[in-house]
């Protein structure tokens, strides 16, 4: 929900693109520092959210009460990411930053302008949410037997005030690490989580599923004011106005952002989650846990590398439009360099989470009212997801490449082309596959992005084998072929001695 990283003021990713320049040394050093610090405050949210999970999957299963609650988050976090979430970096923080440095009077008009405005236009979509909760519920999930579109509906109208908070925090945190108050933000989807995990500990009994749809609430609510906490000093009123000039700039910056995040949040999503809808009752909440899983190595290791990566980019991309091209291989060698980073973890990581997949979910998610059957559900639903997993974490650093040279719109449009694709392939699959018909076409999607994103930028930087990456890609590719084969002979080994999944989760 928020921008995951960890306390520091001296590395992080939102921090300006010049603060990582220097010597090459120095530059490394930087950036695995802030690799790690990244690193650390994403494990940190999703330990908390793994806690998340494996509490909905004890008590509540993977049934039909699920399904409504996940269909009832779409709402809240479709607007978020939609609204506010993917501005942060693209429009927010630089804007911020600019008036920090030289505008910083004029810092808290701009600020307050943007929250009257999220304040009055949010404050009446929630009034329109809660006045056709049904029809929202039945678009997202028309699949759904009556009885679940009925839950769906109800907790629908809990969970949607919190887009409003949300969207608030959102803009404090771009706020916040503009000014360079990075621990408020960095504990932000803690905070977040932990008032979805207490809640249903607290309440499951009295509420069911209501509890988590409380939680959420909760979550948001404690969220924003822990952004508020960090603005002691704000001088905000209401203010609603149009007129700012800061607002075409943002709204500039983030127009190529908003295209791709159209297609995603508003056709994609919701488009996925009617489809698993129409698999049975579970398909969602199987879809779900899978993706979970899948985007943990995808978060510790990607998403820190391309954070990391980013300030440094963006600097040599400024130099060599300075130099009009002459200093292009800065910016070559330190891409390169983390490619060849994500590749050498990804990889391997991917291979031991795919071998071990099914005592994975065992572990985590088979008790309570989670079933056997699903966990062979959520494990194939994940193996199929782990397949597009490499392609998907280069594919991260490389759309961050382009952010650094200032092209939005390049990635947008791929985005948009490959959703296309996705849609139509899920679709066409359905019938033979089923659920997994949304995995496969997903890492489809991935590849097919990541080999577009690459090559364009191979074209424009003039190539990138002078830099060892085949030379990586082949390397790491062996020894985690190696490695999964030694993983695999083991779980087998371990599965004769002692048959049985659940033995097996006890033994890990």
């Amino acid at each position: 929900m928020t921008v995951e990283t960890s306390v520091s003021e001296e590395t992080t990713p939102a921090a300006p693109p010049d603060t990582l320049s220097g010597s090459p040394s120095h530059e490394t050093a930087q950036i695995a520092r802030a690799a790690s610090v990244i690193a650390l405050g994403n494990t940190v949210s999703r330990v908390l959210g793994l806690v998340r999970e494996t509490v909905k999957s004890h008590f509540f299963g993977a049934g039909g009460a699920v399904d409504a609650y996940n269909v009832a988050t779409i709402v809240p976090t479709m607007m978020y990411d939609l609204l506010v979430g993917g501005a942060v970096d693209s429009s927010l923080v630089p804007v911020f930053s600019a008036y920090v440095a030289e505008k910083r009077e004029e810092l808290w008009g701009l600020v307050s302008v943007l929250l009257s405005l999220v304040v009055v236009a949010l404050a009446a979509f929630i009034l329109l949410v809660e006045a056709f909760a049904p029809q929202v519920a039945f678009l997202l999930s028309s699949g759904s037997s009556p009885a679940v579109l009925d839950l769906t509906a109800r907790l629908l109208r809990i969970t949607v005030p919190a887009v409003l908070f949300l969207n608030l925090s959102g803009v404090l945190s771009g706020l916040l690490y503009a000014l360079k108050r990075f621990a408020f933000p960095a504990f932000a989807a803690a905070v977040f989580n932990a008032g979805i995990v207490a809640a249903t500990l607290l309440f499951h009994n009295r509420l069911d599923i209501s509890a988590m749809a409380l939680g959420l609430l909760i979550g948001a609510i404690l969220q924003f004011l822990l952004q508020v906490s960090g603005l002691r000093d704000a001088r905000l009123r209401f203010r609603l106005t149009l007129r700012h000039p800061a607002l075409r700039r943002i709204v500039t910056l983030y127009t190529p952002i908003v295209l791709g995040l159209l297609v995603e949040i508003l056709i994609s999503r919701p488009i996925s989650y009617n489809l698993a809808s129409q698999t049975g009752e579970g398909g969602i909440s199987w879809m779900n846990y899978a993706t979970y899983l899948r985007q943990l190595p995808q978060g510790l290791v990607a998403t820190a590398i391309s954070f990391a990566v980013l300030p440094t980019l963006s600097t040599h991309a400024a130099r060599e439009r300075r130099s009009r091209g002459e200093e292009k291989g800065a910016f070559q060698s330190m891409l390169a360099k983390g490619l060849r980073l994500v590749v050498v973890l990804i990889v391997p990581a991917t291979v031991g989470l795919f071998i071990l997949a099914r005592p994975t979910v065992d572990l985590l998610f088979e008790h309570g009212d989670f079933l056997p059957f699903d966990t062979l559900m959520t494990t194939q639903a994940l193996q199929f997801y782990l397949l597009g997993l490499p392609f998907a974490a280069i594919d991260l650093l490389l759309v961050f490449a382009f952010y650094a040279r200032q092209d939005t719109l390049t990635p947008a449009l791929i985005g948009v082309g490959v959703n296309v694709i996705y849609l139509g392939a899920a679709v066409a699959l359905l019938p033979s596959w089923g659920l997994f018909s949304l995995m496969i076409a997903d890492s489809l999607k991935q590849l097919l992005h990541a080999l577009i994103s690459g090559a364009i930028l191979w074209k424009r930087l003039g190539g990138l084998s002078e830099h060892g990456l085949s030379r990586t890609v082949s390397l790491t590719s062996l020894s985690a072929g190696t490695m999964g084969l030694i993983a695999y002979g083991a779980l087998r080994a371990v599965e004769t001695l002692l048959p049985g999944g659940s033995a097996i989760a006890e033994l890990l």
